[in-house]
């Protein structure tokens, strides 16, 4: 794989922009006049750790080939010279820069006293460096403690400082750092059109601003390496595939350290529970990397075979390791910013990074407190491809840098101008609303009509789509396709992460293979139908399938009265009679998908002819067919409508209509509710004596007319010993589409369905 330029990278500058870098050309020219053209421009770089090398490093390279302008010192300082953090000043030397000054600042400790002391140390050693080198400009980078120490000291020395990733806003005291250098800074290099306007509303001058992009995608959107495999089976191992893998940075939070701590420990018990290959990078310098170092070798990461545990990677091959990972994690600067650049996901954790820009390959954790989260948050993530981020640059940061070094006029006072332009607010992706606009499109195929609906993961039905059922498979299927597809790309305008397809029919379903095996006879041609396939290549979405009656089931377990119960029994009264059955908490199938045919079960030897071939079912005393064929029978009697009741011409008499009769006092009405609740009571009773639930939950459009005869029969019939088992109508308006969501819902969840 070959890491190019994305097209979504074209970064490009318009409008006023383009008129900056027309001045910026001309000033370059005046300043050129003005100081001398002999006048080389002597820039110090200091560099404090492996980080801000990396961003430094194309600065460096880029001032060294243009020797007749520029005059380079590095000074060197903080963890670069720290054997326990790599000793990564090595690899200064190894990019053949002449590394001037090499300070020992860093009071060993890892807690906040030590940080502090080692700014102070750093503070007492500077002045002497900074009057020997007697630099023009110091370049000092981004907001660490050292850096600090460096844009203090120079701006007290009247030493002009040129600030690069001023004006972004991360999390915790790197924040007040890196404002803090912006106040102290003269000049001012940021990444994003955010940080150009952030640094303007905290009063710095624009003219003083170079909106560049990152120094560091020079080299990473520039970078190719065919032989990327062998970089990968180095750092984790010959076994290791391209993509399946993870990278973990993690530092501490110093404004929270305990709580930092405990996060990382969560971390990597999720990332042992995910169970990939992980390169882990040690933590940076600063207070509580200490602590979280023992917590690695505490839980044995650096002899578990998952992982690579190290101090150090060279910035060359770091970039190939992240560029092909399944996924990163962790709290580091470079997980929001240079990742962007390969559309590899990255998990950011806490608050350490909270407020950065990000691409749309970064999800954000803010709240880190669980193992399932996090555990959560990789599922997600791991192994997804996401467009590279524009929002960092376009590979084209130090040759505008460069004009902008030679554009400062040393003869210009250090005084700084004030204006008080707005701030853009940046927003940013949370894993809380992630999860709150995860949604699934479900499907309920009736005997009368055709729904789809976008339900959302807290069971609320966002926008619902109804059509009459058709009667032929060909036109049903297009149908379906159609609604379905329509609802997808009204998700995308409601703010709804469709996560695949539920579907709720009638009749005996394979939902192993997403097939309807037979129908009921209300929905004609639809036995044999493969209803994974078609939905699945045309939306792009898993799909599941099930029956009605195991959907209801569902729907209670996950949003209704039967949400946390272990065994619990749901029947659906409607034009039929059907139901679903959950054990130990999970919904029973059967050996061949016929479990929890309620509707069929026997309560009479000598009853009513069934839909089934059978007779004496709860489905031909109780159901809504069972009722209409009833009242039909009582209106061609003329023993039907009684004073207040009418039935027009062109309606056909239904169940409805018997109910109606029966509340009116129509005796042979009341009758006939009786007889189909006490058969829909003993089939109950019979429920309770087979599966011995401990609730049984009504369902549909008749329960609430057939609990109180339902519950008689109970006391009359039953065993004393299930008597006391609750029966109740549900409180769920639609739990055929809940139920068909739920499947979908569930299984993001890593329940097992």
């Amino acid at each position: 794989m070959e890491i190019n330029v994305h097209p979504y990278c074209q970064w490009g500058f318009q409008g006023p922009h383009e008129l900056y870098f027309k001045n910026l050309l001309k000033r370059e020219k005046q300043v050129m006049e003005k100081n001398g053209k002999n006048r080389k421009l002597r820039v110090c770089v200091a560099t404090c750790n492996r980080a801000d090398y990396s961003k430094l490093a194309p600065i460096m390279f880029g001032i060294k080939t243009e020797p007749e302008f520029f005059e380079l010192d590095v000074v060197v300082l903080g963890s670069h010279l720290i054997d326990d953090y790599g000793n990564t000043y090595r690899m200064i030397e190894q990019d053949d820069f002449d590394i001037n000054t090499r300070l020992h600042t860093i009071v060993r400790g890892e807690d906040e006293a030590a940080m502090v002391e080692s700014v102070g140390l750093a503070l007492v050693k500077l002045p002497d460096v900074l009057n020997r080198l007697k630099p023009d400009i110091m370049i000092v980078h981004g907001d660490r403690f050292d850096a600090l120490a460096l844009a203090t000291s120079a701006a007290l020395m009247n030493i002009r400082i040129l600030h690069i990733e001023g004006g972004e806003v991360s999390g915790t005291i790197d924040d007040s750092i890196r404002h803090a250098i912006t106040k102290l800074a003269h000049y001012h290099v940021c990444c994003t059109r955010s940080a150009e306007q952030h640094l303007i509303s905290m009063c710095e001058d624009h003219d003083r601003i170079l909106l560049a992009g990152c120094p560091s995608y020079d080299k990473l959107l520039s970078a190719k390496n065919k032989d990327y495999m062998s970089i990968i089976r180095m750092w984790l191992g010959d076994d290791v595939k391209c993509k399946d893998y993870i990278v973990a940075l993690q530092h501490p939070v110093t404004t929270d350290i305990k709580h930092s701590i405990k996060m990382f420990e969560l971390t990597l018990d999720a990332l042992i529970s995910f169970n990939k290959r992980t390169l882990v990078l040690f933590p940076n310098i600063d207070a509580g990397s200490k602590e979280m170092v023992r917590v690695m070798r505490k839980k044995g990461i650096e002899h578990h075979p998952n992982f690579r545990a190290v101090k150090h990677v060279p910035f060359d091959q770091f970039i190939q390791l992240v560029a092909h990972a399944g996924c990163m994690i962790g709290n580091s600067s470079c997980g929001v910013r240079e990742v962007g650049a390969f559309g590899t996901p990255v998990i950011n954790l806490g608050t350490r990074q909270i407020g950065r820009e990000t691409g749309e390959n970064v999800l954000h954790v803010r709240d880190a407190d669980t193992q399932d989260k996090i555990l959560q948050a990789l599922h997600l993530q791991f192994g997804k491809q996401y467009p590279c981020s524009k929002i960092y640059g376009d590979g084209n940061a130090v040759p505008r840098i460069l004009k902008f070094l030679k554009s400062i006029d040393l003869q210009e006072p250090l005084q700084k101008k004030f204006c008080f332009p707005p701030v853009k607010e940046n927003i940013s992706q949370d894993i809380d609303h992630i999860l709150e606009t995860l949604s699934a499109l479900a499907v309920d195929l009736g005997g009368t009509n055709l729904r789809v609906a976008i339900v959302s993961m807290k069971g609320e039905i966002v926008k619902k789509y109804t059509q009459f059922n058709p009667k032929t498979y060909e036109e049903r299927i297009n149908l379906i396709l159609q609604m379905c597809v329509e609802a997808a790309s009204e998700a995308v305008k409601l703010n709804c992460r469709i996560l695949g397809v539920g579907i709720s029919t009638g009749g005996r379903v394979n939902p192993r293979e997403g097939i309807v095996l037979h129908s009921t006879k209300l929905i004609q041609e639809w036995n044999s139908v493969d209803l994974r396939t078609p939905l699945s290549d045309t939306l792009h979405l898993p799909v599941w399938v099930d029956n009605d009656g195991n959907c209801a089931a569902l729907a209670e377990r996950k949003f209704g009265q039967g949400k946390g119960l272990e065994n619990f029994v749901t029947l659906i009264t409607g034009t039929g009679i059907g139901g679903g059955i959950i054990h130990q908490h999970e919904l029973i199938h059967g050996s061949s998908f016929c479990a929890a045919e309620l509707g069929h079960l026997v309560v009479s030897l000598d009853g009513p002819d069934c839909s089934c071939g059978s007779h004496g079912c709860i489905e031909a005393y109780a159901s809504g067919m069972a009722l209409q064929r009833e009242a039909k029978k009582l209106h061609d009697e003329d023993l039907l409508l009684v004073e207040g009741m009418s039935v027009p011409k062109d309606e056909a008499v239904g169940a409805l209509h018997l109910i109606q009769a029966a509340k009116l006092g129509n005796v042979k009405a009341q009758s006939i509710l009786r007889t189909a609740g006490t058969a829909l009571g003993l089939g109950v009773v019979n429920i309770l004596h087979t599966m011995n639930p401990s609730l049984v939950i009504l369902s549909g459009v008749l329960a609430s007319h057939y609990i109180h005869i339902v519950k008689d029969v109970i006391r009359q019939q039953a065993l004393s010993s299930v008597q006391d088992v609750d029966v109740v109508v549900s409180d769920l308006v639609d739990p055929a589409l809940l139920g068909a969501a739920s499947m979908v819902l569930d299984y993001t969840t890593r329940r097992i369905y």
